[in-house]
């Protein structure tokens, strides 16, 4: 099992989020909510509206999201789905665990941080650097930028 930290379309009350819960997908087994250690942009960008955190460490905001125990078969579907390695790069990164799945108390200080792997984009537009910085993501934001599926283009 690798742990994956996601911040956009995939999250709970998000258009993607089936594709962690469909079992013939592998397995994928929430784990909490939680914040990554180091800052990072992330930006809505594209034709499509997608969220995408730049590999720009240190700038940005320490982004927000949830962290799922998922299977071999689920980072296969998880790459494939992210279009890994064209348009993501999947990487490791810290990330600060707010709040665990069926925690009834704060767990230790040495477990609330994992390494995490997350779908991060290396390659873009540079202006892509300027847009407005999220730390949280949802599609119904006031950002006011609808998100585009791929089965609408």
């Amino acid at each position: 099992m690798a742990d994956v930290f996601v911040y956009g379309t995939l999250k709970r009350g998000q258009r993607n989020h089936k594709v962690l819960l469909d079992r013939t997908h592998g397995c994928a087994t929430f784990r909490g909510r939680g914040r990554m250690v180091e800052p990072y942009p992330l930006v809505i960008a594209g034709e499509r509206n997608l969220p995408r955190l730049l590999n720009l460490p240190g700038r940005g905001h320490r982004v927000f999201g949830e962290i799922y125990a998922v299977d071999e078969q689920m980072l296969r579907v998880l790459d494939e789905f992210e279009d890994c390695p064209d348009l993501y790069q999947r990487v490791r990164v810290s990330v600060e665990v707010l709040e665990g799945e069926g925690a009834s108390e704060e767990p230790p200080a040495a477990e609330r941080r994992l390494q995490c792997f997350v779908y991060i984009a290396t390659t873009y537009p540079p202006e892509w650097a300027q847009l407005p910085y999220l730390d949280n993501y949802d599609a119904q934001g006031a950002h006011g930028l609808p998100y585009y599926p791929r089965e609408n283009r």
